[in-house]
């Protein structure tokens, strides 16, 4: 069996006095995609926030690569650069092309050059059927081209760990 990229062990989170997540544990090899169903409000985005240390958990641990990402000495930024996260709004950047949202973080995070980060964003427009949207802005794009967008911004990081 492959490594566990993300491993969940007794997981405990609550809001005041409603727990919201009880004893969840779970190990998600290399290499799969993890469906997490639910109805609404019952915890699913509460978990990804979690895992991406967005919120702070009561109990439990959450180790990303066989690391305790929960440690009180681990920096939360340092992790998050591991982790892509789309959000169910999307929070694109109106004032951004489609290619200014892709991007920026490879930019900014990684201090990838700008022509580097171009060509990578490209590559990724073109497998998702998007390269012809490059220069669009996020409301001229209908919902599911901006879904592809997100997941491609979120990408360009080449995150070891994608939460969607």
């Amino acid at each position: 069996m492959s490594q566990s990229v993300l491993e969940i062990s007794r997981l405990r989170k609550s809001f005041d006095t409603e727990v919201v997540l009880e004893d969840i544990s779970i190990k998600v090899p290399e290499h799969t995609a993890t469906v997490f169903i639910g109805a609404s409000g019952s915890g699913k985005s509460t978990l990804l926030r979690c895992i991406n240390l967005l919120e702070p958990i009561d109990d439990g641990v959450i180790k990303l690569d066989g690391n305790d990402i929960t440690d009180v000495e681990i920096n939360p930024d340092d992790v998050r650069r591991k982790i892509g996260m789309v959000f169910q709004a999307f929070n694109l950047f109106p004032h951004m092309s489609v290619l200014e949202n892709i991007i920026l973080a490879p930019i900014r995070v990684q201090n990838m050059s700008r022509e580097e980060a171009i060509d990578h964003a490209e590559n990724l427009l073109k497998r998702f059927g998007l390269i012809d949207k490059a220069n669009q802005y996020p409301d001229r794009l209908s919902g599911g081209q901006q879904q592809r967008v997100a997941i491609i911004r979120s990408l360009a990081l080449n995150p070891r760990l994608l939460l969607l």
